[in-house]
């Protein structure tokens, strides 16, 4: 019975390793979480001894008035992102499907 199982019981096993690690880490103190961008310009700085302010960007980056925007404008490059990947990968299994087996 559990032969007929295995992938089940793989995926369970993944989501409950993956929410321990997640709970592990985020309960302890205080994160300050920063992108490669801060911690590149913060070595640069160490290495060139010129302060971090003096680093910009070439392209100004956009900074949305709210943090609501902000998780609304992630979320909908999140589902255009899966749009895209779901099309590309519907078509491959379409593709796939309708050609003949040879």
């Amino acid at each position: 019975m559990i032969g007929n199982y295995k992938l089940e019981i793989l995926t369970v096993i993944a989501i409950l390793g993956f929410i321990a690690v997640f709970l592990s880490v985020s309960s302890g103190g205080e994160h300050e979480f920063s992108g490669s961008d801060d911690v590149g310009s913060q070595k640069i700085s160490e290495l060139t001894g010129q302060p971090v302010e003096s680093y910009k960007p070439l392209i100004p980056q956009y900074e949305p008035p709210s943090g609501e925007i902000e998780c609304t404008l992630f979320a909908l490059q999140c589902s255009f992102g899966a749009l895209i990947l779901g099309l590309i990968f519907g078509y491959w299994f379409g593709q796939k499907k309708s050609s003949p087996v040879s």
